[in-house]
């Protein structure tokens, strides 16, 4: 598959890249090789393959989520950056 220019030039304005004219020609044949290789691994025979979300297993790793009461409000209100009184002050958050 080849990339035209026109391709080239829309692909440069979406990354925001100021291309010579050197340049958007090495670009286009760059593109070009790489919708080649992609075209050559489509060819594939995946028809046996299981559809998978990742090749490794993977399981969860973290505890469960439980509440545990803290009995020392005034111990980490201490350890806060900026507090007042038993509240921790943090900046406003305005839209």
């Amino acid at each position: 598959m080849s990339i035209d220019r026109e391709t080239v030039d829309h692909v440069a304005l979406l990354a925001r890249l100021a291309l010579t004219e050197k340049e958007r020609e090495q670009l286009k044949e760059q593109l070009s090789a790489i919708l080649e290789h992609i075209n050559v691994i489509s060819e594939a025979d995946t028809s046996q393959v299981p559809a998978t979300a990742h090749i490794l297993p993977l399981e969860n790793v973290m505890r469960a989520d439980k509440a545990v009461p803290w009995s020392d409000t005034a111990e980490l209100v201490q350890n806060a950056p900026s507090h007042e009184d038993s509240y921790i002050r943090v900046r406003a958050v305005r839209d």
